[in-house]
């Protein structure tokens, strides 16, 4: 079970660092990833970060502003959020997939568990 959390309405240009705390002892053994879905859009892909957290990879618009890393001991992923834009406006969501390699996974196809979502809105 995966529990998302750190959203809020936050001002242009203003930072946030979204959590996501799995259940379980085999946290260690899945690549995450997070995601997110505006209104009327489809969900798109932002971020992974291998099991061991040895390898991340960005979505292009958002590289450089966000930042993904995992606490395996806290069981753990994180989604660091800088310079926030209006139209970074979306629920967010992370992911997880059981990882047998010290791969990343970038599709939303691949991905076995979800978290419920957290909302982040961008607004002055």
């Amino acid at each position: 079970q995966l529990q998302a959390s750190g959203g809020g309405l936050v001002q242009p240009g203003a930072s946030l660092r979204l959590s996501c705390a799995a259940s379980g002892r085999t946290f260690r053994d899945y690549a995450m990833g997070w995601f997110r879905q505006a209104p009327g859009k489809e969900r798109e892909f932002l971020a992974a970060i291998s099991k061991s957290g040895g390898a991340t990879y960005y979505e292009y618009s958002v590289k450089g502003r966000f930042t993904i890393s995992r606490d395996n001991a806290e069981r753990t992923v994180y989604l660091q959020m800088n310079s926030l834009k209006p139209e970074d406006t979306a629920v967010y969501y992370c992911a997880a997939v059981r990882s047998y390699s010290g791969s990343y996974y970038q599709h939303e196809r691949e991905y076995d568990y979800w978290g419920q979502g957290t909302l982040v809105t961008v607004s002055s």
